[in-house]
């Protein structure tokens, strides 16, 4: 308990409490533009870090990724382009919410559930950390297949009425993960000779062209090409209820424990968990609000895993520490560090709610011309080539083709997210067992998973038969 003092008298010191504000705010606007993201601002800031106290690094670095996290649903909710992977399902809703002119609403759900995901979750990383972390050494390659597997099936389940297109959408961010390096061996594979390929392709180009270029051609081709109505009266007042958290307890528990999981694993995170929570929360909705048109639960789900994925994340780290050392007090500090950074967050994100509606008033010829300059930016940034910017070209008329043959894109950027560790963990597990797959299905965490992989693949198809039978009858 005095370690938790100290760090947070430490953290509470004018020139710190100065510093995360700044750093709250950056990340906000790292977070919110497309193309940016926390982690972009934390590689710009860590070379100023040098010169810096380790205490004061660790504040200055975790206040911006903080901020960041959480300000990604911003463009998510205004303008229907995630400000970066992890508020990829955040659009799904937030932004037909905007379209209907419950900007406001959807801005304090998000705001709200960031704060509730990242706050709480710091609390039980700190509480639970050595317990988990004794249970994560019982799990080996098999339990990260099976749970890469099941969260690529589950989010397959969002194309509910055809999930087959789910699948085959999955199928192809599969194929598109496997190209590049070999993540065992190092052969490389369909690059065709091609020295850009040979690290894949990136995951910034792959989002930028599926989401900030295709929603704008999009728009554009469909005669939308208008930004929605910024109504100022919708803007008085915070936006929700108190009846709205007691509406959607189940949903907020469900997507918090998932995000607090996923974080936790390695190489997973706050990408993986917002689709996965909001694929529970469509297949468990009993609104008269279709998920897709505006349901505020989207954004509930969404916005709670992925910022409970940041104190998963963090679970590990603290875990590594061995109490009564130095190391141990850092880790306490950065643990502090995080918890005013939310409460700042917060804060600064209720008292600019209304300033973010503003950007609805901005030209559309203007806004989208600038989120376009800021994509070819980002993509070339990547590599310093203009490669980047041809895939993600590339990638736009593939999401173009999809919207025409009625492919939901989420499961393909979950499944190419994840496919090089679904490749790297089940062959890793068969070198183990010496090429047998049998501890796929005799160790009980791997089984429970592919079965309820199974389980969201076939439910669909019993469950539209349950109900064809009963209106039959």
């Amino acid at each position: 308990m005095g370690f938790y003092l100290s760090a947070l008298l430490l953290c509470l010191k004018p020139l710190n409490l100065l510093m995360i504000f700044g750093m709250v705010c950056l990340g906000i606007v790292f977070g919110a533009i497309p193309g940016l993201s926390a982690t972009l601002g934390i590689a710009l800031l860590l070379p100023v870090t040098f010169g810096l106290s380790t205490e004061t690094s660790f504040i200055l670095l975790l206040a911006i990724w903080i901020g960041g996290v959480s300000g990604s649903f911003i463009s998510a909710v205004l303008i229907g382009i995630p400000g970066s992977s992890s508020s990829i399902a955040t659009c799904f809703d937030g932004y037909p919410m905007t379209l209907k002119g419950e900007s406001n609403r959807a801005l304090a759900i998000g705001i709200t559930a960031s704060f509730l995901g990242t706050f709480f979750s710091v609390i039980l990383a700190t509480i639970l950390s050595p317990i988990i972390a004794d249970f994560a050494l019982t799990l080996g390659p098999w339990e990260y297949f099976s749970l890469c597997f099941c969260a690529i099936t589950l989010v397959a389940t969002l194309s509910k009425g055809n999930i087959w297109k789910g699948l085959m959408a999955a199928g192809l961010g599969l194929m598109l993960g496997c190209i590049g390096m070999d993540p065992i061996n190092g052969t490389q594979r369909f690059t065709f000779g091609n020295p850009n390929l040979t690290s894949g392709i990136s995951t910034v180009a792959q989002m930028l062209g599926m989401f900030a270029m295709c929603q704008i051609i999009r728009d554009s081709a469909r005669g939308e090409a208008k930004m929605p109505d910024a109504n100022a009266s919708a803007g008085k007042g915070f936006g929700i209820r108190i009846k709205d958290y007691f509406d959607n307890l189940r949903v907020i528990l469900f997507s918090f424990v998932v995000g607090l999981w996923i974080g936790f694993l390695p190489g997973m995170g706050s990408g993986i968990s917002n689709m996965v929570a909001y694929g529970y929360a469509k297949s468990t909705n009993k609104s008269k609000v279709a998920f897709g048109e505006g349901n505020p639960t989207g954004i509930w789900a969404s916005e709670t895993a992925n910022n409970a994925s940041l104190g998963g994340a963090l679970i590990p780290m603290m875990a590594l520490g061995i109490p009564g050392d130095g190391i141990t007090a850092m880790l306490i500090a950065a643990f502090a560090c995080v918890l005013v950074a939310a409460v700042v967050t917060f804060i600064v994100q209720i008292f600019a709610k209304n300033w973010f509606a503003y950007i609805l008033r901005i030209p559309y010829h203007f806004l989208y011309s600038v989120i376009l300059i800021i994509a070819y930016i980002g993509g070339y940034g990547i590599s310093n080539t203009m490669f980047n910017i041809y895939v993600m070209l590339a990638l736009c008329l593939l999401s173009l083709f999809m919207s025409i043959g009625g492919l939901p894109t989420s499961p393909l950027v979950l499944a190419f997210i994840l496919s090089s560790k679904l490749e790297g963990y089940f062959r890793r597990a068969i070198s183990m067992d010496k090429g047998s797959y049998a501890s796929f299905f005799t160790r009980p965490l791997s089984l429970a998973l592919l079965l309820l992989a199974v389980f969201c693949v076939v439910w669909p198809s019993i469950s539209e038969y349950l109900k064809k039978r009963k209106a039959a009858a």
